[in-house]
Order: C-alpha cells, then structure tokens, then sequence
C-alpha cells in the first residue's frame, strides 16, 4: 500500500463519479487556506482499515484509491500489522513514500529507513464516509477543470504500480505506502480501460528506480512483464500533466533498459554526506555549508539542499541544486525554527540525506501592517482598525498612526502612539478625506508604513465659495465682502478669509473668521499687491477655497525732502539743494516743490520757483543783501507732502572801498605805537565792515604781517624794535571780501632798552666749576652798560652772580652730579633789556661723600638661620648710606687695622671670627663708579667674652612622682652671680620646652608619672650670651609604694583564737598586691611575721590568755616587669587581750574596739593533730607494705 501527498490550493478537478460513488463533504473540500490531499492506494487481496469521524472503524478492500485530506500537511500515522515495518523512502525527484513491508524483507537502497513506527490513521486526518467495492474494469480518464462540481469526487482502481517504474503526479511532494514489496503475485486482475490522456498527466521517473532492489521477481502482486502503460500513481486532479519531477532526467515511459546497466547503477549509488554547518545567521538570511562524506569528489557529482520549517519530520523542499559547497538562504522568516540537510545527486542516482541541522533565524522589527479599516465615522470622527502583523520574534510593542490632517500635501503627523488596535480620530470637518497608515514596533525595531488609505466624514457636499470682492482700498487697509451661499437660513455658516503675502512666502495666512459678510483687513503695506480667498463651512460641510482676489493698496503720501541746503550765494544768486524724503509714500515718482519768500515777516508771501522731479535749483536774479526764506513739498499720486522746516538765505553785500591812510596817535614809544584811520567813502548801511592792518619793516627780503584784523578804526602795535621803521597800510573787508589797500605810511620807533641777548655758554670743567661765555650784544641806539648773569639749581633759586661788562665768568664750589641752570642781561641808559632763555647743564659724577652713622648694634638686623650670631666672635655694624654724588654706590670697605672687609650695596654687616674680649678699630668708606669715597671716623668695638658653657645635670632625688635636678659649675668657664640657667624638658610631640628659668641649681619637677623616663638638657646664660644646651639626660621615676593601710580589726574566735581583717588595695598598674601581718606578744621586743599573702584576713590561734597583743599589717607591691617587692609602710597597730570571757573581747586600736568570734578550743585542736597523725601513719604503712 501507498500513500502519496500532494499540496493543492484549492480542490482537485476531479472527473465525474461512477453510478455507485457518493459526492464528497462539504466542508472537506471547502476550506480557503491551501491543502494537502494523501491518495491512498490499496492492492488487491489488501484491507485498509479507517476510523472514522464518529469514531466507527471501516475497512476497504483493494483494489482501490481512498482520498484523505490532512489540514496541516503532515504524514498520517500508520497501524501496521505484527511482522510489518513502515519506511519513508524518497527518491531524487524529492517524492516521498511510506512503504509497508515485511520485517525481514529488504528495500530499495536508495531509499532512507523509515522515520518512526506509527499505528492507525485517526483524525485530524478526514476520509469519506462511504467507500465502494473494488472494481477491476471502470477506469476513466480525468476531465479538463471546471467539468465536475468542486465538492464531487470518484473512486476507482488505479493500474498497478510496479518498483520498475513510478510515475509522480503532479504537485506530489509525498508518496506514502502501505502494501509489501516482496509478496507472492495474485491471481491475474481484468485490464484496465485504457486511457488516451495518460502520458499527458504522468511523467516518468528516472531510471534509477528500476530494479534497485534485490526482490525483484514480484512488486504490488504483479511481475514486471504485467507493466501497464498508465504506470500507476496518476491522479485525475493534476493541472500541469507535462510537468516531470524536479532534478529527474527526461526520458520515454518506452525506454528499453538493460539488466547489467542498472545493477552498475545500483552499485554507483552516492553516499552519506556530513551534517551541513550553518554561520552568520541573520533575520532573513543564513550561510550553509557542507562537505563531502567520500574522500574525493566526483566532478559528475551535484547537491541538493533540503529545507523546512515544519519540524524535523517536516516537509522538506529543495532549495539548492548544484556543485557548490555552501549556499545563503534568503527570504527567510525571522524568529523561525528551520532544519536543512543535504544529499548527493551522481549519475542520477541520490544518495542518503545528511543529518538534520536546526537553526533558529535572529528576530526582526515586524511585518509591514495592512491598511487601516474604517469601523465607524460621523461628521466630525472616524473610528479605524487594524490587524497586527507578523511580530517577527519580538513581541509588538506599540503602533503609530499617522494622518495627512486632511491637507493633501503627503506630509503626515503622528495621531497615536500604543498597543491599542484601534483609534478613534476626533474633531474632523464633515465631509472631507483624511488619509492615514499605520506602523509596528517592537524591541527591535520599526515596520515599515502600511499602505494610504482615505476615508472620508460623512456630512453633505461643500457648496463653492465664491471670491470676495474689492470695496475700498487705502494705503494699509483693504475692505473686502461676500455673499452668503444658496443654504437654509437656520444654517450657522462661518467665513475664512486667507490671503497671501508674496513677500512672506507662498502659504495663505488666514485673517479673519467669522460670521460676517465682510472684513477690513488692515496692517498692509502700501502700494503692495495681496492676494484673497474664501472658505465658507457650515456645521456639516466646508467648501474648497474660492478663486483669488487680487487687489493692491495705494501709495500714501510721501515725507518732506529732508536736508536742505544752500551753497554758491552772490551778490544775487544762490543754489539749493536737497535729498528725497524718508517716506516716499510707496512710490518713487516724485515731484519736489521750492518756494520763495522775501524778508523775514510773519507775513510771508510764498512763491514758487521750481516744481520737477531735480533735487537742486539755482535761484537768480536776488537783490544783494537780502534775507530770503526757503520750503520745499513733494507730491507722488498719495498726494503732497508737508513742506519742510523755513530754509533762511541772504545774498552777498559788495566789497567795500578804499580806506584812508593810517595815521600816528600820540607819542611813539620804542617797542609800540597807536595808530588811527577812516573808512571807506561809500559803504551799504547797517554794514559791517572789519579792517585788516598790515605791517612790513623795511629791511631787505622782509614779508608784510597782518597785525590787526577788527571793526574798530584803531589799533595798538606792539612788541616793536626800538629805533626801527616800519610800514604801514589798512584796508577794509565785509561779507563780500576784502578792498583794496590804502596807501602806505612809514614810521620809526623810538630808542630802548637792549634785546633779548643770546642764551649763554656754559663749560662744565669739573664737578665744582664750571665756564660761562656769551656773546656781545649790539645796543638799541645806545650802549650796553652791563650785563647781569642768574645761577641757580631751578628756576625759583635763580641768584645774581655776576655783573659787569665781561664776556665771561668762572663759578666754583658746585655738587657733583647736579642739574644747574642760569640765565644772562643786559642793561644800558634806557633800562634793561629782557632775560635770555634758560640754559641749563649738569655737573659730573664724583665719588661718593664721607659715610656718617657709622655704629655698632647689639642684634643684626639681618639675621641668617645658616650662620649663628655670637658677640664674643661677631660684630654686628651699620650705617647711613652716604651721598652717591651722582653714580650708584656700589660696596663699602672696612678697615680693620692693616686689613680691608669688603661689604655690598648694604647698610650693614656682621664682621665674624673675632677673638673674644677684644678691642677693635673701624673705618668704613662708600665706592661707585668714580672711585671710593674718604674713610669715615674711627669707632672703637670690644667683643664680649665666650657665653658659659652647660653646667652637669644630676637628679638629687626620685620619687615615683617628681624628680629633683641639681647642676653645678662648668670648668670650663667662670660663671658669676647674674648667670641664669634654662632647663628644657622634652613633651609628648618631643619638642624641648622650658621647665625653669632662673639662677638656682635645682629644681623639683613634680606631677609626673610614675616608672618613666623623661629627657632634659640645661644651658646657660650671662652677659656674654647664651651658651651652648648640654647633651640630653634622662631620667626615670620610680613606682609608687602601695598606701598606708588603716589599723587591722581583730575578732575573737572560740577558744585561744583570733582573726584579724584588714582593708585590701586594688592592683597598681596591673602589679599584685600581697599584704604582711606582723604580731608582737607578750615580752617579745620585735614584730614577728605571721602572714604574707593576697588575703585580707588571717585567724591568729594558740594565742596565751589574758595577754597583750599588737598586731600590724603593710602592703607589698610585687612589680610584674622587674621582679621587684615593694612594701609600703606599717598600718597604725592594733591592740586586744584574749580573756576567758564569752562576751565580747576588747581591743584597742587607738580609738577602735573590734568584736571578737569564736574559735577552735585547744581538745579541738588536739584531736585534729592526733588524726593527722593517725592518717599520715596509715599512709607511710601502705606505701611501704607496696615497696616490701
């Protein structure tokens, strides 16, 4: 038996039924996605046996051909009786068969072992209700498609299918059997109908399906000479039936085939290959490679690759076929589990497939979504769906939607963004599409846009607006109207006016809305064209834009040129000019406007002179000196503009006439003169005329010199030489220029005083004198008598140091490096004549002056930390810096008897190596450049003698406590009466601090720690100065002894016995304390010890009646680190008498009574030494019984 599998997408034509057959159900055939039908092909002298929907079992007897349909296209499980194996085998065209055989028989090997043992077909696989008896003579050929109604379908017998030859059907991706291969030929079957059509509607396989078994002698219960010419396996539904199998050579179903080629076929078949590797595995795409099972390759040799995503026993495909190594998959689906594996194709022959190697595919942003649908819509909201699309692996995350807002402009806005499948679009215009797409996320990424899709409001159809029209126009404003649309009255119906302003781009601007029937529409630009357009909408409807409005505002009226002026003005004559205005009033074709007015009157009478489009005018014909008063307009077609600010303008009076001669007014003096004159005989009245007098001496090559220019007819000339003669002459000048000159006059100063001499020579000859020499000045008329030289350092100390009539002077005792300056007159009978300009020079540099303040001081007063100052070996000097005399001091040197210490630019200086207690002699000089000065007085210096030195340190006493220091003298210096001695002590933070100050030779330090070392060191100081610290001492306090205990209280016992209590000390710095007690008796003299230990108590026993006694007790400090015992002092003692008295006993510890307990009696302690006795002699007496 057999089972073949075809994939269809829609249902079999299949051709009209038999009289016995029955229509197929329904809603088996009826399904829309696509489907799998398994032909299962049943033997004669086989039963297949079907449970149906309702669960009841129906058998079938071959011959016959039983229709399943599978819905999810996979291979229905199979019972097979005990003994029987099921097998898938595939050959190379890709066609699959389960083959039923017996356990111990064998296959083709061509073919691959089964995939798994299944049992009984069982639903979801369907079958027909009814089934009909096998028929061995009805066989009909299949009809063209659309003959037999889609739910009708036949059964009969097919020929038989031999091992020799299979014949795929069309669209066959399966071949299942359940039948033996090997079994004994049944009794021989009627012959078919023959069919005409057969060879369209089956195509051979290849060759190498003959004879590649080694059963051979029968196949399906037929021997190879019973081979049909349908081939068997054909199916009545095919479409395509000259379509052959994928990879299989095309050959005659008559083909002759020898024996001996097919067995070198059968032994030529390829083998295994290795499992397919697969690498760079993406959403969508995979590389897979795969290597050879043989050693070598076969050049006749090609692959096939097979992939599917249905599992590992899935359906698979070929997606490769060829002599490569490696393949990339394409068009993959992400997030997908696949499984690949590969095969051999040689000589037509396939080998076994490889292993199945799985891969999963990465995820990817989801699958582009469908359109949106369109669930609801009003007026003014749509409400839309969508399906969601493949996630691709990723969950989907959320959805965008995007819209147009209506506008037609393919710019589109986000709506929403979420999870949700829906959205609802409020506050739209009734009416009027919107488009909309939609888009996915994920965690991976965005999906593209699904496709536009436009729906529209509900609402009634625009009406068309029509345009508004042109009222008024003005120069900012436009008023426009419009008229209401054909509508109902009731209807509200509202009015947007856009309009465009070219100079702001192309976009309408919407500038009113409303309900009126018209707009003035204002803050326009002048002379500036507009374009306007109307929407009209209702509550139901909105219009498209009406047709454009195209209006222009008119110009305005233009400013008043700005800037008037007027240049070039004669006698009668002057030129205006002027600039365009600021505000041209939107036009640039201008008319200016000048007009006159004579005189300056509030009653003016305005002409006009010039109207055209010139920016200048030159008004002729004036009369001369006259005022004229100027405005200017201009006009455009806004109108005229408002004149300009009153432009005043007077015309040139003519040049005055010649002046009289200027004449002598009073006495001529010898550096001045006054001088008079008239005017000219004819000039205009009201004129101002000014005067201009000029002046020429008359030495050869002299230039005349303006030295008077007024409206006065007199003058003054001053700074004249004496006893000179000058000329003279005057003219007169007004606001047309000057006239001409009057004749001259000449005139001669009177005698003077001498000039202003020559400034002096001066020749500086050293740094204390110096040579001045002038020349010899000629007199003004008369003499010179004598000359007067000033000296001095400035100015204001300008002395007289010579007069007399000498061309020279010697000047003496000057400073060195100073300025100096001096001036020189001269004098003769008229008086002295004015002082030359200042000559000033400067003296020379010298050495510098004697050094004063020279001194000694106690302390430098430049310390250094590197160097110590001591007065025994050092001098610490200084000084008052000395007069440089022009040139900067650059050392000083000190002479010390027969030798010289040089010092830097300093004021001070510390001589050292000094012997101590000596006498020294000092002089000091400053040196610069020029050379050293002279030496200073002598000072006379003693150094000190050598400060003392450290005296010994010793400690006198030590307590656990204090520590008390002595010193004494050093030998090494006599020390007096006012030496102080400084003890240091070193601190935590080992820094030496002063303890004591002072002359004594010891000091107690007290308040210090017990068991520890201090360190100190002394020094001393005299008169001579500090003295040098000693080396460092240390010194360790001793431990404390334990205190003083208070007096012991005793307590009588029973008998002859005591005990005696005492107070206990705490440990001391973590040493133990032990305590003794001491008894005194009787007529004993001394203390005897009777305890030591860490108790505070002890019972006293034998003690003697009616006795004295004292005891005592101390403590004792037992040092952990030396091994010492340190015993503090004796407690105060206590008294008691031990009476025969059951009362208390009385003891006196100074004022203490102390109550006394009881004790052993002597029989007790008799009897406890006769039991020790006894048990030590016991004792003794068993050890030696052991030695024995």
């Amino acid at each position: 038996m057999f089972v073949t599998m075809m994939m269809t997408d829609q249902m079999l034509d299949l051709s009209l039924p038999l009289s016995n057959e029955v229509p197929m159900m329904h809603h088996m055939i009826n399904g829309d996605a696509p489907q799998q039908v398994i032909l299962v092909q049943v033997n004669p002298g086989e039963t297949f046996t079907i449970r149906t929907e309702d669960g009841a079992l129906q058998c079938i007897q071959g011959p016959a051909e039983v229709p399943m349909m599978s819905p999810n296209g996979s291979i229905p499980p199979i019972h097979v009786p005990p003994g029987y194996v099921s097998q898938v085998l595939e050959d190379n065209t890709g066609v699959r068969r389960v083959v039923v055989t017996p356990h111990s028989e064998c296959y083709p090997p061509s073919y691959s072992p089964a995939l798994s043992p299944n049992h009984h077909i069982h639903p979801p696989y369907l079958t027909h209700p009814h089934f009909i008896p096998a028929s061995h003579t009805s066989y009909y050929p299949p009809v063209s498609p659309g003959d037999v109604p889609p739910h009708q379908f036949y059964q009969h017998r097919l020929p038989p299918i031999y091992p020799e030859e299979i014949i795929p059907l069309y669209n066959v991706s399966t071949f299942m059997g359940h039948e033996e291969y090997c079994k004994p030929p049944p009794k021989k079957l009627k012959q078919p109908v023959e069919r005409t059509s057969l060879s369209q509607v089956t195509s051979p396989l290849s060759n190498s399906y003959k004879n590649t078994t080694a059963c051979t002698t029968t196949a399906n219960g037929y021997g190879k000479s019973h081979s049909s010419p349908g081939g068997g396996g054909g199916s009545p539904g095919n479409k395509r039936p000259d379509r052959r199998a994928r990879g299989s050579p095309k050959h005659s179903d008559t083909e002759p085939q020898d024996h001996d080629v097919d067995t070198r076929r059968v032994q030529a078949v390829p083998s295994g290959m290795d499992k397919p590797q697969v690498s760079n595995v993406q959403s969508r795409s995979a590389l897979v490679s795969w290597t050879s099972g043989s050693s070598g390759r076969v050049p006749s040799c090609s692959y096939e690759l097979q992939l599917t995503d249905k599992g590992r026993d899935g359906k698979y495909k070929v997606v490769y076929s060829g002599e490569e190594l490696q393949y990339t998959l394409t068009d993959l689906r992400p997030a997908t589990d696949y499984h690949i594996r590969v095969s051999t194709v040689c000589n037509s022959l396939k080998g076994p497939s490889s292993d199945v190697r799985a891969f999963t595919t990465h995820s990817a942003p989801p699958d582009t979504p469908l359109p949106p649908r369109l669930s609801h819509r009003t007026k003014s909201s749509l409400t839309l769906q969508w399906k969601p699309p493949a996630d691709n692996g990723s969950k989907i995350t959320n959805y965008v939607l995007e819209w147009d807002e209506g506008k037609k402009n393919s710019i589109f806005r986000e709506y929403y963004v979420g999870h949700q499948r829906h959205c609802k679009v409020m506050r739209l215009c009734p009416a009027v599409g919107y488009t909309f797409r939609v888009a996915a996320l994920n965690d991976i990424g965005t999906s593209g846009f699904s496709a536009e899709v436009i729906f529209n409001t509900t609402g009634s159809l625009p009406q068309t607006s029509l345009p508004p029209r042109l009222v008024q126009t003005g120069p900012s404003w436009v008023t426009l109207e419009w008229t209401r649309p054909n509508s109902s009255a009731e209807e509200v119906v509202t009015y947007t006016l856009e309009m465009q302003d070219e100079t702001k781009g192309l976009d309408f601007q919407v500038v009113y809305s409303g309900l009126e029937l018209n707009r003035k529409v204002e803050s326009l630009r002048r002379n500036t064209q507009y374009k306007f357009r109307l929407i009209t909408c209702s509550g139901e409807w909105r219009s498209a834009p009406s047709s454009l409005l195209v209006c222009k505002t008119t110009p305005d009226r233009p400013g008043p040129p700005v800037n008037p002026a007027v240049n070039t003005v004669t006698y009668h004559s002057f030129c205006v000019t002027w600039e365009p205005p600021l505000d041209d009033g939107g036009s640039g074709d201008l008319t200016y406007v000048l007009e006159i007015s004579e005189g300056n009157s509030e009653e003016r009478q305005w002409a006009t002179v010039y109207r055209g489009p010139e920016r200048k005018h030159l008004c002729e014909d004036r009369k001369p000196a006259t005022s004229y008063s100027l405005r200017l307009s201009c006009v455009n077609v806004g109108g005229q503009s408002q004149c300009s600010d009153d432009l005043t303008v007077r015309t040139h009076i003519p040049p005055p006439g010649r002046c009289q001669p200027p004449s002598i007014v009073g006495n001529v003096k010898h550096k001045e003169m006054t001088l008079q004159w008239d005017g000219p005989l004819c000039s205009e009245e009201g004129e101002n005329a000014e005067f201009s007098l000029e002046m020429c001496a008359m030495e050869e090559g002299s230039e005349p010199t303006e030295v008077y220019c007024g409206s006065k007819a007199e003058c003054t000339v001053g700074n004249l030489l004496p006893g000179t003669t000058y000329r003279f002459q005057v003219r007169a000048s007004n606001s047309a220029g000057f006239g001409s000159y009057s004749e001259s006059v000449e005139i001669s100063t009177a005698a003077g005083p001498p000039g202003q001499c020559s400034p002096p020579a001066i020749n500086v000859t050293s740094h204390t004198c110096a040579d001045v020499t002038w020349e010899n000045k000629e007199s003004s008329g008369i003499d010179i008598s004598e000359y007067r030289l000033d000296w001095g350092r400035d100015l204001e100390s300008l002395e007289l140091v010579y007069s007399g009539t000498e061309t020279y002077f010697q000047i003496s005792n000057l400073e060195a490096s100073t300025d100096y300056c001096c001036r020189l007159q001269a004098v003769n009978q008229a008086g002295a004549g004015p002082y030359s300009d200042l000559v000033t020079c400067r003296t020379p540099a010298a050495a510098p002056d004697v050094v004063s303040g020279f001194r000694l001081v106690d302390h430098p007063l430049n310390p250094t930390e590197s160097e110590p100052f001591s007065h025994s070996t050092c001098l610490a000097l200084t000084w008052d810096e000395p007069h440089c005399n022009g040139a900067e001091i650059t050392s000083y040197s000190i002479s010390m008897g027969d030798s010289i210490i040089t010092a830097g630019n300093v004021t001070c200086h510390i001589i050292r190596d000094l012997l101590p207690d000596s006498e020294y002699s000092l002089q000091i000089r400053a040196e610069n450049e020029m050379g050293p000065g002279p030496f200073s007085q002598t000072l006379t210096v003693r150094t000190r003698p050598l400060p003392p030195s450290p005296p010994r340190l010793e400690c006198a006493a030590v307590g656990p406590q204090s520590l008390k220091l002595r010193w004494g003298f050093s030998s090494r210096s006599q020390l007096t009466d006012d030496t102080t001695y400084v003890l240091q002590m070193e601190d935590k933070n080992q820094r030496f601090v002063v303890v004591y100050r002072g002359p004594s030779h010891t000091f107690k330090l007290q308040r210090l720690s017990e068991s520890r070392r201090y360190r100190f060191r002394i020094q001393a100081v005299s008169e001579a100065g500090e003295g040098p610290f000693s080396e460092t001492y240390t010194f360790c306090t001793t431990k404390s002894l334990p205190q003083t205990l208070k007096a012991p209280r005793v307590v009588q016992l029973e008998g002859n016995a005591c005990e005696v209590t005492w107070e206990s000390i705490p440990p001391m710095r973590g040493d133990r304390i032990s305590y003794v007690l001491q008894v005194l008796g009787g007529r004993d003299s001394d203390y005897k010890q009777m305890y030591k230990g860490d108790e505070t108590s002890f019972q006293l026993s034998g003690l003697q009646w009616n006795t004295d006694y004292r005891v005592r007790v101390f403590a004792c400090r037992r040092c952990a680190d030396t091994l010492q015992e340190l015993c503090g002092s004796f407690s105060p003692s206590a008294h008691f008498n031990l009476r025969r008295s059951d009362a208390t006993l009385a003891v006196e510890a100074d004022v203490t009574r102390v109550p006394m307990g009881n004790t052993l009696t002597d029989e007790q302690f008799a009897g406890l030494m006769v039991f020790g006795v006894a048990s030590l002699s016991v004792l003794m007496a068993f050890l030696l019984q052991l030695l024995i």
